[in-house]
């Protein structure tokens, strides 16, 4: 299956009736192809509404839960960006899209490898790549306009709250790691921080140190 017309039709369909209704953000993953992000015996399933499997043991998350968080994030055209979570580097692709510069870590060297090369084949300059622990958030190009994370803590980092600015927006998953856990939208402002629950949703856990891949 190729991302033709009637394909992105029926995508950009499912995308809508899972309440994803913000134009940048539609138009953004209508200019992503998620096939580029998925290989192997699963790649004919990319434009299903499904989280699958890609190396390391993660996952690529399915495309409605990954346009309602970016959906949540309101991104503005000179926003920096924040992820945390690489994983196949699809996320990172749409939030490039829509903002300024975006940061985006992983702990695993192979995502990371094979992301950049997604991101350089087509071209996308705007988003830099690291290997690192994704909980500590990258202090030396804070503060950031919005974080997300694609990975659920049992509550949001201190690390990455601190380099969010006053007005900025961060994204996460909060929860145990072996129960449904909801996706939480918070919101940094002068006097302290505003949390909004949004939905449930299932990630994996966010993990510190590096992987072994």
């Amino acid at each position: 299956m190729t991302f033709d017309a009637d394909t992105k039709m029926q995508f950009l369909y499912t995308l809508r009736s899972k309440g994803v209704t913000d134009a940048r953000v539609l138009t953004a993953m209508e200019q992503v192809d998620r096939a580029d992000f998925v290989r192997g015996i699963f790649a004919d399933r990319a434009y299903e509404d499904m989280p699958l499997p890609i190396a390391c043991g993660q996952t690529i998350s399915q495309p409605s839960v990954v346009g309602l968080m970016t959906q949540a994030l309101q991104i503005n055209p000179r926003d920096k960006v924040l992820e945390i979570g690489t994983g196949s580097g699809y996320q990172a692709a749409i939030l490039s899209k829509l903002a300024r510069r975006v940061y985006t870590i992983d702990r695993f060297r192979r995502l990371v490898e094979d992301a950049r090369s997604v991101f350089d084949k087509h071209q996308i300059a705007n988003i830099t790549t690291f290997t690192a622990d994704g909980s500590h958030g990258l202090s030396d190009q804070a503060p950031f306009d919005r974080i997300l994370l694609t990975a659920a803590a049992e509550d949001p980092p201190g690390p990455l709250l601190a380099q969010l600015r006053v007005g900025g927006i961060m994204v996460l998953p909060v929860g145990q790691s072996d129960a449904v856990q909801s996706l939480i939208r918070v919101t940094r402002l002068d006097t302290g921080y505003e949390y909004d629950e949004l939905r449930a949703v299932r990630f994996v856990p966010l993990l510190e140190g590096l992987g072994q891949e």
